[in-house]
């Protein structure tokens, strides 16, 4: 079974001069089947259409909250209304897995200092979980899945250095998983551009925002969270998919 995790992240790496209001960097993995994953395709693309037309729109989190780039019709309080409707459906119905991790940097820099790359430790801590879903999927699936990684595009260099991570780790495994039972399933590793319209990052950024938002406050009203939890990476009704670093802060 071929199958696809895509990869969007939420905040920015920067761990020495970062915003105090937004002191965090979350990279969500949304793990879904090549055949659900037409199913998602053919809803997004209805979505669009009922909204735009032919006209070329691509879901961005903060485009959608600013009302901007496209979303200027959800000053329409009734289009605004049916679109969050439409897009709650659409994250409730379709079939797919996320899993998270968002790197608290305060903390962070305070245990490790602030020359780590956190989108590679992000992206190790995913490809963990990651594996560990797919060997629970194997009952039922079999053991031929075949995974493919979809990354957005960020520039030349920080692309070039997350591809050389992300060989390594297939070189040499990580503390939880050996390279063998990551070279099981993980076979290419691509990037694209947001331009190029990818239903699969638009949803992993719709899903990004909101975890980003509760691990910051878990007390804050978070309607979209209420429905990003329900597809988190669960093992034995414990949510694994929502991995909070360092440690002690981590989601109960």
């Amino acid at each position: 079974m071929k199958c696809f995790l895509f990869l969007d992240e939420c905040g920015d790496q920067n761990l020495s001069n970062f915003n105090p209001d937004f002191p965090i960097f979350t990279l969500c993995g949304i793990i879904i089947s090549e055949s659900d994953y037409d199913v998602m395709k053919n809803k997004v693309r209805e979505l669009k259409e009922f909204f735009w037309k032919s006209k070329k729109v691509i879901l961005h989190s903060r485009d959608i909250r600013k009302c901007q780039k496209g979303f200027e019709i959800l000053f329409d309080l009734n289009a605004k209304k049916v679109f969050y409707e439409q897009i709650d459906s659409i994250m409730n119905e379709c079939n797919y897995t996320i899993v998270s991790c968002s790197i608290l940097k305060e903390p962070y820099i305070r245990r490790y200092g602030k020359l780590s790359d956190v989108y590679s430790l992000s992206l190790s801590f995913i490809i963990e979980r990651t594996v560990f879903l797919l060997d629970g999927l194997k009952k039922d699936l079999g053991d031929d899945i075949e995974l493919n990684v979809i990354a957005e595009k960020r520039g030349k260099k920080e692309d070039g250095n997350l591809l050389n991570y992300y060989n390594e780790l297939l070189d040499r495994g990580t503390y939880f998983v050996n390279k063998n039972r990551i070279k099981k399933y993980f076979k290419t590793f691509q990037f694209k551009k947001k331009s190029e319209d990818i239903t699969g990052l638009q949803i992993a950024d719709l899903s990004a925002y909101p975890i980003t938002r509760h691990v910051l406050d878990k007390e804050e009203v978070n309607l979209a969270f209420d429905i990003v939890e329900k597809k988190l990476y669960r093992q034995k009704g414990r949510i694994h998919g929502l991995k909070i670093h360092p440690a002690e802060n981590a989601h109960k």
